[in-house]
C-alpha cells in the first residue's frame, strides 16, 4: 500500500464531522461539512462538464470565504491542481499568471472578473462564481445551459451522507499546487507544491498544534498564501474544525471582534496584529508613571503580569491555548514582554517553497528571538564554519520541500541542487540543541565599512519599538545607514504632534538608537514617509520597492 496523501485525510475528517459546524464567512451562519460537500460534489460536476481532468490547472481568485474554501477543496478532490492568486495583484498579474500556469478554468466572484478581460487569458475555458458556483462567463457556445443543467442534476442527487463522499486519490509526487508568490525580491515564481508537501505539513500540525474537532479558528491570513492555506483552512479542516472567515485585509479591531465572538483556541498571525495591540493596549499602562514604580516591586510586578497576560488572552477571546507568529519576526520589545507574562506566543519559520513550515517549537519551548527546530522529518543546516556563533545561509531538505518552479528550470535549480538541499536565501544560526535564529535575508544583509555585518532587521526592530514609528526600513547608501520611517499617526494625533514635532521626534529617537547600536550599525538619518510601505501578503516589506531611495544624509 502506498504513502496516503492529504485528500483521503480530508475525506475521512467530512465522513467523521458531517454534521459539525465547517465553514462561516463572519459574521454569517455557518455550513456543515455535509452543506460543504454537497458544494463540492456540484463542483464536481461541472468540472466534469469543463473536461477537468487529474493535472488540470484550475485558479482560484478571490479573499478568504467559504465558497474560496470550497473551490479549493474541490479541485484537490477532483485530482486537479489548484492556483491560488492572490487578490491583491494587479489585474495584468492576474492576466500573467493565468497565462502561465496554463489554466483552464477560474473560480472568482463577479467584482474580480469585472476587471479581467478574457481575451488577455485565451486559455480559460470558463469562469465559476464561487459565491453561488453559476458560470460567470463561458468561452464554448452552449456552455452555459450545459452547466446549469449538470448542477440542476447533482443538486438533484441525495445529498452525500458520511459514508457516500468518496474523491480522488493523487500520489504523494503528484501535483498539489502552483502557488505565485511576489516575495521580497520582485520577481514572482509558481512554486510546485506535490501532495505530499501539504500532507506532511498538516501531519506536523495535528501532532503538535492544539486543535481538535469542533474547535473555532479565525482565519484571516490570505488563503491563496501557503501559511494561511496549510495553517488557517487545510490543518483546521483536517481535525474538524468550524472556521469563521474574514473576507479582507482586516484591522486588528476587526480581527479582535471576530476572535471576541468565535473565541479560537489556537490563532495563526503575523507580528503587524500582536505589535499593533502591544502599541495600543499595553505600551500606553507601561509607561503611566506609577505602573513604572509599582514594576520595581517584584511581588508587585507579578501580580501586574498576571493581570496582563489574562487581559490578552480574553482580548483573543478567552480560550487561546497558542498564537503561533510567522511570516516575519516579531519586534523584539514586544516578544520579551509576551515571554515575561507568560502569554503562549511562539514563532515559526517558513517560506512558500516549503508549503509553508520549516522550523517551530511550542510556546514553552519558545527562546526569544528564535523560530524553533526543523520540523518532523525535515533537515536544517546552516552554511557556515561555525554554525551557532557565525551566521550562513539557511538550507533545508525534505518531505516539505517543492518540486521546483513551474516552466523555470533555471530558476529551480539556483535554489535546489541535485542532492534535494533547497537554499533559503535567509542567513541564521544553529545551536547544539538544534534551534535556529534567523539573522535576516542574505540579499538584505550589508557589509560595514569596516567588514562588519550589518543585519537592518534587526536595527528596523529596535527603532520600530521607539514613539510615534508605526514601521520602518532601513538602508544603505555611501556606506552609511538611513533610514525610513512611516509614523504612528494616530498616535501623533492623540498627542497633538503635528509634522514639525514628528520630524523632531524623529531626530530624538535616532540619537536613541544609536546609542544602542554599535558604531558600524549607526542610522545617519530619518526621513518620514507619508503612506505605508507595500507589503507581500505576510506583511514583509518588498524592499526591492525602495531600493533606490534614501534619506537625505
Amino acid at each position: 500500500m502506498g504513502e496516503e496523501t492529504l485528500v483521503p485525510l480530508l475525506e475521512r475528517a467530512f465522513h467523521r464531522n458531517h454534521d459539525l459546524p465547517a465553514f462561516s464567512d463572519f459574521p454569517g451562519p455557518a455550513l456543515t461539512y455535509g452543506d460543504v460537500a454537497a458544494r463540492v460534489a456540484r463542483l464536481h460536476a461541472a468540472f466534469g462538464e469543463l473536461s477537468v481532468r487529474p493535472g488540470t490547472k484550475v485558479a482560484l481568485l478571490g479573499r478568504n470565504s467559504s465558497g474560496w474554501a470550497t473551490g479549493y477543496l474541490a479541485i484537490l478532490s477532483h485530482g486537479a491542481v489548484a492556483v491560488p492568486i492572490l487578490p491583491d495583484f494587479r489585474d495584468e498579474d492576474i492576466h500573467h499568471i493565468l497565462n502561465h500556469s496554463d489554466s483552464t478554468l477560474l473560480l472568482t466572484t463577479g467584482a474580480f472578473l469585472d476587471h479581467l478581460d478574457p481575451a488577455k487569458m485565451p486559455g480559460v475555458k470558463a469562469v465559476l462564481s464561487t459565491n453561488d458556483l453559476s458560470p460567470l462567463f463561458v468561452r464554448r457556445e452552449g456552455s452555459s445551459s450545459a452547466l446549469r443543467r449538470a448542477d440542476e442534476a447533482a443538486r438533484s442527487r441525495p445529498a452525500p451522507s458520511p459514508g457516500s463522499i468518496s474523491w480522488a486519490c493523487p500520489g504523494p509526487e503528484d501535483l498539489a499546487s502552483i502557488v505565485y508568490t511576489s516575495g521580497t525580491t520582485g520577481f514572482s515564481k509558481g512554486v510546485m507544491l506535490p501532495h505530499r508537501s501539504l500532507h506532511r505539513n498538516v501531519l506536523f500540525a495535528q501532532s503538535h498544534m492544539p486543535l481538535e474537532a469542533g474547535d473555532a479558528l479565525v482565519s484571516f491570513l490570505p488563503l491563496a498564501h501557503a501559511f494561511g492555506c496549510a495553517f488557517e483552512f487545510l490543518f483546521p479542516v483536517s481535525v474538524g474544525c468550524r472556521i469563521a472567515f474574514l473576507d479582507r485585509t482586516p484591522s486588528p479591531q476587526v480581527v479582535l471582534k471576530a476572535f471576541g465572538a468565535e473565541k479560537p483556541r489556537l490563532v495563526l498571525t503575523v507580528p503587524l496584529v500582536l505589535e499593533k495591540i502591544y502599541a495600543k493596549r499595553v505600551r500606553p499602562f507601561l509607561e503611566k508613571p506609577a505602573v513604572r514604580l509599582l514594576s520595581k516591586v517584584p511581588a508587585l510586578r507579578r501580580r501586574m503580569d498576571a493581570l496582563l497576560r489574562k487581559k490578552l488572552v480574553d482580548a483573543f477571546g478567552g480560550r487561546v491555548l497558542e498564537v503561533v507568529v510567522g511570516g516575519a519576526a516579531l519586534n523584539p520589545t514586544v516578544e520579551e514582554f509576551l515571554l515575561r507574562i507568560g502569554f503562549p506566543v511562539t514563532v515559526g519559520y517558513g517560506m512558500t517553497e516549503c508549503g509553508p513550515l520549516l522550523t517551530y517549537a511550542g510556546w514553552r519551548e519558545h527562546r526569544a528571538q528564535g523560530v524553533g527546530r526543523a520540523v518532523d522529518g525535515m533537515e536544517l543546516a546552516v552554511d557556515s564554519p561555525d554554525p551557532a556563533r557565525e551566521a550562513g545561509e539557511v538550507k533545508v531538505r525534505g518531505p516539505h520541500v517543492m518540486a521546483g518552479y513551474y516552466k523555470s528550470p533555471e530558476a529551480t535549480r539556483e535554489v535546489l541542487d541535485e542532492n534535494g538541499w533547497l537554499k533559503t536565501g535567509d542567513l541564521g544560526l544553529l545551536d547544539a540543541a538544534g534551534f535556529l535564529t534567523l539573522r535576516g535575508r542574505s540579499k538584505t544583509m550589508f557589509l560595514g565599512a569596516t567588514g562588519q555585518n550589518v543585519y537592518p532587521e534587526e536595527i528596523e526592530a529596535r527603532l520600530n519599538a521607539l514613539p510615534l514609528v508605526s514601521e520602518s526600513l532601513v538602508l544603505e547608501r555611501d556606506h552609511r545607514l538611513h533610514a525610513l520611517v512611516y509614523p504612528d499617526l494616530e498616535a501623533a494625533d492623540a498627542a497633538h504632534v503635528g509634522h514639525d514635532g514628528i520630524l523632531r521626534e524623529m531626530e530624538r529617537n535616532r540619537r536613541k538608537l544609536n546609542e544602542r547600536l554599535p558604531p558600524f550599525c549607526q542610522v545617519a538619518s530619518i526621513e518620514v514617509v507619508p503612506e505605508e510601505f507595500q507589503k507581500t501578503p505576510t506583511r514583509k516589506i518588498k524592499r526591492f520597492l525602495y531600493a533606490g531611495r534614501a534619506a537625505p544624509g
